[in-house]
């Protein structure tokens, strides 16, 4: 019996589509190139990399190349430039709620650009810890979502927290797109805390190299009494 269903499922939003069941059910299959339809491969990319400027203001995204839309119709444009580079194609086997594995395949070509795009906006103007807390609580408030509790008190009290860090996390960041790979050229923030007097090797400045010395006898006297 011959039948116009595809072999698998596929759910779409603006920010991703997904695919499962049928024959991807199978681990080992590889599915054919016609099934993605927001992304082409990397193969069939352009040649020439497409280097644009994303600002962001509050965590938040509010222009491309220096026009500002709304949050949809910035997703929308760069969901568009990332598929048209190959950007965004993943094939992953999956944790499921009720403890089963499950194999998808998605495509978010616009979200794998914002997310690395705010990740190097956030390495200028968030300090170390409120760095390592945010990374620390993105997989619990995944998880969240993932299973369903947008509304519970524990997502909306981490979404608090996120929020308050990122009241700084403004300024622009020019990144490259080609053939799949999203790389961050350049980053600059009125409230960044990148200090080129303290960073350089060359010049003593306010970091001098040589206070190090102390720290790192005190911090190694457990390794050395144990040996």
């Amino acid at each position: 019996e011959k039948t116009d269903e595809p072999p698998y499922s596929m759910d779409a939003n603006l920010l991703h589509t997904s695919y499962e069941g049928k024959i991807l059910e199978d681990p080992w299959s590889q599915p054919n190139e016609s099934m993605y339809t927001r992304t082409i491969s990397c193969e069939a990319a352009p040649n020439t990399p497409t280097v644009i400027e994303l600002e962001f203001l509050k965590g938040d995204l509010i222009s491309i190349n220096g026009q500002k839309l709304s949050p949809a119709k910035l997703l929308e444009k760069l969901n568009k430039i990332g598929g048209e580079n190959g950007i965004g194609r993943i094939d992953i086997v999956e944790n499921r709620f009720i403890g089963m594995k499950s194999r998808g395949i998605y495509e978010t070509p616009g979200g794998t650009i914002l997310l690395s795009a705010h990740r190097g906006m956030e390495q200028i103007t968030l300090d170390r810890e409120a760095c390592h807390l945010k990374d620390e609580i993105m997989p619990r408030y995944a998880k969240l979502i993932y299973n369903g509790f947008w509304f519970s008190s524990e997502r909306i009290s981490m979404q608090k927290l996120i929020d308050s860090m990122s009241h700084k996390v403004n300024g622009d960041v020019k990144i490259k797109i080609f053939k799949g790979n999203v790389i961050i050229l350049g980053r600059r923030s009125s409230n960044s805390l990148y200090d080129n007097s303290l960073v350089s090797f060359d010049e003593v400045g306010e970091y001098n190299q040589k206070d190090a010395e102390g720290f790192i006898k005190i911090n190694s006297i457990r390794l050395r009494k144990n040996n």
